[in-house]
């Protein structure tokens, strides 16, 4: 490397950059400038601008300092070095300790030439700091990931056993009355003994530790063995930890309480729901529990509060189904279904659209179970039973509130099929979910439930399915061959052969999965007239769908295979979620 041969010399990085020929003489001015005004560092400016990649800056900062280069994406980080630095630390000073060598402890920093920030870890830790350099940056990133609760968690369920029922004058615990469901005996817990600090502690940390890991559901299961605790994590769960059994009926009833439910009850299936915050973020809980063979199951559905809405573009929607979405949401009255199975994103691609509408000049209303996320000024119902609000009523009353646009969270029944029929008959624009399998079944469900073939043609302006795909890691992702399966089923469907595709290798970014986050695949079938036609004579569902690809529909398996060309996904994430109709 040209420039580099002075290594550990402490000449200034642009200097270095310059004569390595990394950047030109007049870049770095205008970078060290800009640095000055911002009182940033003047390599990550060049960062920032492009001019240089995270390696280069990590590479030359190495050779200015001599100290060594390490690749967070695939060191294995030992808990044990992760015990002398507290997370609130780590994450004060841009800090990941990594390993213990001895009374040598690696630590990654941003400043390895920093003595003051060096003296303090010292401090903390107790032992001599060794500073290493990451390659890629990211070192916020491996704190989120690595600083895991599992330890905490550990030491709290330590302390809610030694309060169990049967431990000592500190039980706290009520025969069930009759048909409560207590197992072979087992004592029920009162309110008051699982509000003690720590069964609290226990539940705040399994919960944060899901917020942490991006999970969208917690799962807490008894089994033979013990109390088996996973995340659902972009689709997937993933184990967190397995607890002794002994603490499953402090857990249960302490989020029983907190969810409104009624803690004496096993027996029956229950749900409700909670608030609470988590690392400043508001979260909701929505809680569901029954009675499995080794105990009460309960799962928890997170709902982040503090999370952006997502516009259209966001979702995934490729800019020619995003140009018809768009035009069909301008429409003055019509109905616009939204299929997919349960966790295909269905919700959030109708808060999408929701987004993309001006609620300044329209009155926009919705009728959801539950209300997920609240809109400024969006007028929202919630279903509710035992009021009688149903979503049928709900819709019925709102057509007598001068709505424009109306947002019905589910159709699941006959009656609010037609009701919302009726109601994109009557100048109304209506946006819906329902089950259906793809963006043609749609129309054959919503037939299914009574509507006459003629209001569908009618109503309906627009149908789209969707699932949820996996998007590769971009800490770790790389080309690679493809398996045969993977390349046959890329070129049947693309008419192209290919068998290079992106993958994520795994790494401590993604939990080693290689995939991080999630992208929705669409299928989306605007009604025209020869469609119509074909639903108002009773036409099969594969006639239909035969004139729609004649139309240029572009179908699920083919828009997740073009994500997949685009690195986006992979084409065994693809056939994993999206099966193909012929």
């Amino acid at each position: 490397m040209v420039g580099l041969v002075q290594r550990g010399t402490r000449r200034p990085i642009g200097e270095i950059l310059v004569e390595g020929a990394f950047v030109k003489a007049n870049e770095l001015q205008v970078a060290l400038q800009e640095a000055r005004a911002a009182n940033k560092k003047v390599g990550q400016v060049l960062v920032d601008k492009g001019l240089i990649t995270p390696e280069t800056l990590a590479t030359v900062l190495s050779f200015q300092m001599s100290v060594p280069i390490v690749d967070l994406k695939q060191f294995k980080i030992q808990p044990e070095a992760l015990e002398k630095i507290p997370e609130d630390v780590a994450r004060r000073y841009n800090a990941i300790p990594l390993a213990i060598d001895g009374d040598t402890l690696t630590v990654a920093v941003e400043e390895p030439h920093n003595l003051e920030l060096m003296d303090m870890l010292t401090s903390i830790s107790r032992m001599r700091i060794k500073p290493v350099i990451p390659l890629h940056g990211g070192i916020r990133e491996a704190i989120s990931v690595n600083y895991r609760m599992t330890a905490k968690l550990k030491e709290e369920i330590s302390q809610v056993m030694t309060q169990q029922p049967g431990a000592g004058p500190a039980a706290a615990g009520v025969t069930p009355p009759p048909g409560a469901g207590g197992r072979g005996g087992e004592p029920v817990l009162m309110a008051e003994a699982v509000s003690h600090a720590p069964v609290v502690k226990a539940v705040d940390t399994i919960v944060a530790q899901a917020v942490k890991d991006r999970a969208s559901d917690i799962h807490i299961e008894p089994q033979e063995d013990g109390l088996r605790i996973r995340y659902r994590v972009d689709g997937i769960l993933h184990d967190m930890v397995t607890l002794p059994m002994g603490v499953h009926s402090a857990l249960i009833s302490r989020l029983k309480v907190l969810a409104g439910m009624n803690i004496a009850e096993r027996r029956r299936p229950q749900d409700g729901q909670i608030t609470m915050k988590v690392a400043g973020r508001d979260i909701d809980l929505r809680v569901a529990t029954i009675e499995t063979l080794h105990g009460e199951m309960m799962v928890l559905r997170i709902l982040d509060k503090s999370m952006n809405l997502l516009h259209l573009a966001q979702t995934g929607v490729r800019d020619q189904q995003l140009d018809v979405m768009k035009r069909v949401l301008r429409s003055a009255y019509g109905m616009v279904m939204i299929s997919g199975p349960t966790g295909a994103g269905k919700t959030t691609t109708l808060y999408a659209c929701v987004n993309e509408l001006d609620p300044n000049e329209s009155n926009i209303m919705t009728i959801e179970d539950p209300i997920e996320y609240r809109f400024k000024k969006i007028n929202q119902v919630q279903v509710n039973t035992q009021a009688d609000i149903t979503f049928a009523k709900g819709l019925r009353a709102t057509l007598r509130l001068d709505p424009d646009i109306i947002l019905v969270g589910e159709i699941r029944d006959s009656e609010t099929a037609n009701v919302a029929v009726q109601a994109a008959l009557t100048g109304h624009l209506v946006l819906t979910s329902i089950h259906a399998n793809d963006a043609v079944g749609a129309l054959v469900r919503i037939m299914d439930l009574g509507v006459e073939p003629f209001l569908v043609t009618s109503a309906v302006v627009a149908t789209v399915s969707q699932r949820l795909v996996r998007k590769v890691c971009p800490y770790c992702k790389a080309i690679r061959a493809a398996s045969p399966d993977e390349a046959m089923a890329y070129q049947h469907e693309m008419s192209e052969v290919r068998t290079d595709f992106t993958y994520g290798r795994g790494c401590n970014f993604c939990g080693q999965t290689g995939y991080m986050g999630r992208v929705g695949v669409f299928e989306m079938l605007p009604i025209t007239e020869q469609i119509r036609q074909l639903v108002a004579k009773g036409a099969s569902a594969s006639e239909i769908r035969a004139q729609a690809l004649r139309e240029g529909m572009i179908t699920m398996r083919r828009d997740g295979m073009l994500k997949a060309r685009d690195g986006i996904t992979t084409p065994s994430e693809v056939l994993r979620n999206v099966f193909a109709i012929t």
